[in-house]
């Protein structure tokens, strides 16, 4: 059933394709009655189609953006064909017809969105948030880091510099949310990137949960074993939390938990199993690279939860897709009594380009309300 639907998608794309082709061949004066032009506009179109196929793509994306462009330049267009179809065509009608024809306004808007989101893939900002709390803790300033994807997608010079940017800050603890290497991460890279990690300066340390990608289960080549990237995290002074807790000073608990999978579908500790035996007055922070059983946190005592996974979408529109299916997709959300940080991730998956949202790290201050 999906392969037929996808086929059909296909299709359509296509066929869509090989009108604004056609279109825009007649505009800079092809013959589009000839055989030989007919044939030509229909390869492209199916070049460009199959192309679309593959979304793990990049130019795939950029297709589609062109695509989408295209057909809002046309949804445009129809009433303003209806209404002066039957009026004198004066100069700035035919102007206007001869840019429509051409598909210059869809094509530089393509170009502009696409330099656009290489430039946001490759800015990192800081993001901060200010949580208040009854119960009694020292102030406490925690960096929120995920979705590295290192060496895949993102410039490491920019990411360099960044790990400067946040040993500036002094955090009293750095939270390492998943997904901080990948299937396209090599073997001697995904070493560098925690020898990195571990360099930062933090009153209680660095702590780290598995992603869904960390452990590289979406490929058949991988560039290094889950023995190899245990080693690299633990031998540069990061300590993993997997269905674990560690005491934070005199009155903090930081738990971790083990990654879901895709779907929610990999066993792991219960909330209640990891918490057993934790002081409900302690102020409990719960790292979970995705954002799921907020309920289960809140009814468990948990006074925050900080997640990454979603890119905030990464690839308009996107986000708004997953954001109404799963409810948490970007920014600060409230369950109960247990606020949740989702962020948007250093930097993205696949794709070199991001147009939806921004890449960040995030500072969260943790007080006395």
């Amino acid at each position: 059933m999906v392969r037929y639907l996808v086929l059909g998608i296909v299709l359509l794309l296509g066929v869509y394709l090989f009108f604004c082709i056609r279109r825009t061949a007649k505009f800079f004066g092809a013959d589009i009655k000839k055989k030989r032009i007919l044939a030509i506009c229909v390869f492209a179109a199916a070049a460009l189609a199959y192309v679309s196929l593959n979304l793990f793509y990049t130019r795939a994306v950029i297709i589609l953006h062109f695509v989408f462009l295209s057909l809002a330049m046309d949804l445009l267009a129809l009433p303003v064909r209806i209404f002066y179809r039957k009026r004198e065509k004066g100069r700035k009608i035919v102007f206007c017809k001869k840019i429509y024809q051409s598909s210059v306004i869809p094509f530089v808007l393509t170009v502009l969105v696409s330099l656009y989101g290489y430039y946001n893939m490759n800015r990192i900002i800081r993001t901060d948030y200010r949580i208040q709390t009854d119960k009694q803790i020292e102030d406490c300033r925690i960096v929120l880091m995920t979705d590295i994807h290192y060496d895949t997608v993102q410039n490491t010079r920019v990411l360099k510099e960044k790990f400067t940017e946040i040993n500036e800050l002094h955090p009293d603890l750095v939270v390492l949310g998943g997904d901080i290497v990948e299937e396209g991460t090599s073997g001697e890279k995904m070493e560098e990137a925690f020898r990195m990690l571990g360099g930062i300066q933090s009153k209680y340390g660095i702590y780290y949960v598995y992603g869904n990608h960390d452990r590289q289960p979406y490929t058949n080549r991988r560039t290094y074993e889950d023995y190899e990237l245990e080693e690299a995290i633990v031998d540069n002074g990061i300590q993993i939390l997997e269905d674990a807790y560690v005491e934070i000073g005199e009155n903090m608990i930081l738990a971790g938990r083990g990654d879901a999978a895709w779907g929610d579908t990999k066993p792991r500790a219960s909330v209640e199993e990891i918490l057993s035996g934790v002081d409900r007055s302690k102020y409990i922070i719960m790292a979970d690279h995705q954002p799921i059983h907020a309920k289960e946190n809140d009814e468990q005592g948990v006074d925050l939860q900080v997640s990454g996974h979603t890119h905030a979408g990464q690839i308009w529109p996107t986000g708004f897709f997953s954001k109404y299916i799963s409810g948490l997709n970007y920014g600060k959300y409230q369950e109960g009594n247990c606020n949740i940080i989702v962020s948007s991730g250093i930097a993205g998956w696949r794709y070199t380009i991001r147009t939806g949202e921004h890449c960040e790290y995030v500072v969260i201050d943790i007080g006395k309300r």
